[in-house]
């Protein structure tokens, strides 16, 4: 494995904005209202009762990951999606999951948030809006200093860091994104970190790579033979792509949890950044070995034409995951698409 030298152009952390009137004391909450509408009285607790809730802005894919891990640990988990077609698959699923819209955010999901320790946010921004909760500042800056809030992560992604001409990058190095997407990521960012400081609540934000996991990866679309997005077409034409499997995602969020950081910004990448080319290339390997007669169905260069095209040497970035593996103290699960590819394989008993 080659290992990463740093180098290029580094700034410190840009200031934020405090604000000494706004800033809560910790305290312990007394009277909890659920998202079911139930309420009870908490008497005063300390230790883990008092700290295994935790509200999901967005339950998209890691959201959903996340949250299964976390109840089957302890934790009372609820979330937000906006559509009630999802919502009800979701609660299908034993999912606690109530119907939003960022844009307009409800008073009594705000105030179900009121009751929550932990927060993670995992809506993206929007075209031409930005990030759409902090449009409502005012309304979020009381939740949290009413409220019980004493953790906030929001997912952002490594696309902040723009074209750094294929060098290894950390968490110190110049962010420049080059598409508006990414530009709204890096405000929002710094958004979230602000809120969070002011009033008082320890906050870290995760650059993600790729994300992909069991029902989402390379092996999925090839069984699948789905046609790529337009935002998988853009990659095919990168030369390195930094990756993170969803259990290491949920891996990294723990730790924040667990221990006192001095960084606010970590990269969530695995170790082995690599073209869209030589992911597909290989995961179509481990399909038409498992499955030889899926493959069969229709020719092997077909099959392959639309995920290994010749890529164009692109200039991109390889993130460095040095400072998740040594203040997060993680050990990935999957350090490289192989092995998380072979996992997700390996769990799939019929293709069909």
């Amino acid at each position: 494995m080659e290992i990463c030298q740093l180098s290029g152009h580094f700034i410190s952390g840009i200031p934020l904005q405090f604000n000494h009137r706004l800033r809560k004391s910790a305290r312990t909450p007394k009277f909890l209202t659920y998202a079911n509408g139930v309420s009870c009285y908490q008497t005063e607790k300390t230790g883990q009762d008092s700290q295994n809730r935790m509200f999901i802005l967005g339950m998209g894919f890691v959201g959903q990951f996340f949250a299964k891990e976390l109840r089957n640990e302890g934790w009372i988990v609820s979330g937000t999606c906006t559509s009630m077609k999802k919502r009800n698959e979701l609660q299908e699923r034993g999912l606690d999951v109530l119907l939003f819209d960022a844009n307009q955010p409800e008073m009594g999901t705000m105030n179900t948030l009121k009751s929550y320790t932990h927060l993670l946010v995992s809506i993206p921004p929007i075209m031409g809006i930005g990030d759409p909760m902090l449009q409502h500042g005012e309304l979020l800056r009381s939740t949290m200093i009413d409220g019980n809030l004493q953790w906030l992560c929001y997912m952002s992604s490594t696309s902040v860091y723009g074209d750094c001409g294929g060098a290894c990058v950390d968490e110190d190095f110049l962010a420049s994104p080059t598409n508006e997407m990414a530009k709204l990521r890096l405000v929002a960012e710094q958004g979230w970190l602000n809120l969070a400081h002011d009033v008082g609540i320890k906050a870290q934000v995760f650059r993600l790579g790729g994300i992909y996991g069991p029902g989402r990866s390379a092996v999925d679309t090839i069984i699948k033979q789905g046609p790529l997005s337009e935002s998988q077409k853009r990659r095919v034409a990168k030369q390195f792509t930094s990756r993170v499997h969803v259990a290491d995602i949920c891996q990294a969020l723990k730790a924040s949890i667990r221990i006192q950081l001095s960084r606010r910004i970590y990269n969530i990448v695995d170790d082995d950044p690599a073209s869209r080319k030589e992911v597909f290339a290989y995961a179509l390997d481990l399909v038409e070995k498992k499955w030889p007669s899926l493959v069969k169905e229709i020719t092997s260069h077909e099959r392959a034409e639309p995920f290994v095209q010749k890529t164009t040497l692109k200039g991109e970035k390889r993130v460095s995951n040095a400072h998740m593996k040594n203040e997060l103290a993680v050990q990935l699960l999957y350090p490289s698409y192989k092995s998380g590819l072979q996992s997700i394989i390996d769990q799939i008993e019929n293709p069909f």
